[in-house]
């Protein structure tokens, strides 16, 4: 094993940027979900992993998989959004064009990757037609799919489909028909695009069509942002069912934060959330084993080993044999700093990783406590800037939240000292503390108290993040901050009337 010393990270919190994701990919029950065909919605806070996943699947190389994966950092939302469907309800008004979308890009796949097709005299007919009908509208047979709903694009649709061409406008020809045209005649079109592509995907090939980063943009005030979202998750279900019905293998997976998701609300949603969707969760017992602890021995291993067969254990890395105050571990100490996510691990070990190299005094060749004292602050930091990025367009005033637990100035307090506290702020005349309360426990700023007993155990303090389907109590009078914040608000660590400040343990 290297010296610690040596290392200069142990990777980056952004999957965009790093190095040691492939090397040190740690797969998940949600993972295993999408490459079992058995789910195609993956939902996780964001740094949870999802774009983790989202590039795996990307980078397989097999003889018989095949993927394309859609990002909207450069998506022409302009071109798409003239294709909703009016006359239908609002949740439903993407669906089609989000079902072209995917189809073209199956095609796409199709026409371009797989050579094993076509593999049979049905197949040679579909992928005939499929290739006729992308080169006639748009020039090629892999063409661009940012590009498919430009205004300047011509489908044509005849000879190669077959539909009921009175629908169209008088004086369109169904062999040049303009953009602005499709939505009348989407269904149709779509129905010949879904029964070329079913007859030309090869039985014992896998496809993935994922769709990832859909966070972009996100307005909670905008419905037509909802209205998309909806439509796409409407138009994959529809599609992957098609595609189950034929015993395929193929699959539209669809990566989104879990906080955005909860603000969608169209019918059969519950379905999907409980056949359809896998939720990225690190120690969680029983709904997972997967562990950070096992993620960032992985990483240990990359940056420190000899050889790619040397084993690197978490406490080879951390000294435990002096606990940290409270009696706790210092894996337990640090993950009870993180939401649970990868990204959280890794930027808190590489916040021990410079102050362990910035020591006056060399230690014993592992972290010691000092080092991860010493790495709170700045983490800290970060943690509540991932917050603002996470929840500002949800909570307006969460950063006046903040100032109010910055002046009950305690990690743990009870409601009359958030009362006494809100009652000094300009806050809207609209809100008040029990609903600013709440909306905090939404996002895990903080946790509720819950007393023990009526099944529940002992007692602790509940936060959404641990627990994602506790609502908040209504009646919780004691409250607890999100450890991770608290050296970042500049809480003390002690409850009024105990006298001095103790570092206590979670």
């Amino acid at each position: 094993m290297k010296s610690l010393a040596e290392a200069e990270s142990f990777g980056a919190i952004d999957a965009d940027n790093d190095d040691l994701l492939f090397r040190c990919f740690e797969d998940h029950p949600a993972y295993q979900d999408v490459r079992a065909l058995s789910r195609f919605v993956v939902l996780g806070r964001k740094g949870s992993g999802k774009t983790a996943i989202f590039k795996i699947l990307l980078t397989q190389d097999m003889h018989d998989y095949f993927s394309f994966g859609h990002t909207f950092t450069d998506y022409p939302w302009q071109h798409h959004d003239p294709q909703a469907r009016a006359g239908v309800p609002e949740a439903d008004r993407f669906t089609h064009s989000w079902k072209y979308l995917i189809l073209l890009s199956l095609s796409k796949i199709l026409l371009n990757q797989d050579q094993g097709v076509p593999f049979d005299d049905s197949s040679l007919q579909a992928s005939a037609r499929l290739e006729k009908f992308v080169v006639d509208s748009y020039g090629s047979r892999d063409p661009d799919l940012t590009q498919l709903f430009t205004p300047s694009k011509k489908l044509r649709l005849k000879p190669h489909f077959e539909l009921d061409w009175k629908v169209l406008k008088f004086g369109v020809s169904p062999e040049s028909v303009p953009m602005d045209e499709l939505p009348t005649i989407v269904q149709d079109v779509n129905q010949n695009l879904l029964r070329y592509v079913l007859a030309c995907l090869h039985p014992d090939h896998q496809y993935f069509v994922c769709f990832d980063q859909l966070d972009l943009g996100f307005d909670p005030n905008k419905p037509d942002y909802s209205n998309r979202l909806i439509g796409l998750l409407l138009a994959a279900r529809d599609i992957n069912l098609a595609i189950r019905a034929e015993k395929s293998k193929a699959l539209v997976v669809i990566f989104l934060r879990h906080d955005i998701y909860d603000e969608l609300h169209f019918e059969d949603k519950n379905k999907i959330t409980e056949n359809f969707a896998s939720t990225i969760e690190w120690d969680a017992p029983p709904r997972t084993d997967k562990t950070l602890r096992a993620l960032m021995e992985k990483r240990f291993e990359a940056v420190l080993g000899e050889n790619e067969s040397e084993k690197i254990s978490w406490e080879g890395v951390f000294d435990e044999a002096k606990q940290m105050p409270g009696h706790q571990t210092k894996y337990s100490h640090i993950l009870d700093r993180t939401y649970r996510r990868p990204r959280d691990i890794i930027r808190f070990c590489n916040a021990v990783l410079k102050q362990y190299k910035a020591r006056d005094t060399p230690g014993n060749g592992r972290f010691e406590n000092i080092d991860i004292n010493r790495a709170r602050p700045e983490y800290s930091e970060y943690l509540l800037n991932e917050l603002d990025d996470e929840i500002h367009k949800h909570l307006p005033h969460y950063k006046q939240y903040l100032d109010i637990i910055r002046a009950v100035g305690l990690w743990q307090f009870g409601l009359q000292d958030f009362e006494a506290a809100w009652a000094t702020q300009l806050i809207s005349p609209q809100l008040d503390a029990k609903t600013a309360l709440k909306e905090l426990f939404e996002f895990s700023v903080i946790g509720f108290y819950r007393a023990g007993g009526k099944g529940y155990g002992g007692s602790e303090y509940v936060f959404r993040y641990k627990e994602p389907r506790t609502a908040f109590d209504q009646s919780a009078a004691r409250f607890r901050v999100h450890p991770g914040l608290s050296d970042v608000l500049g809480l003390k660590r002690f409850e009024k009337g105990e006298g001095d400040e103790a570092d206590v343990g979670e």
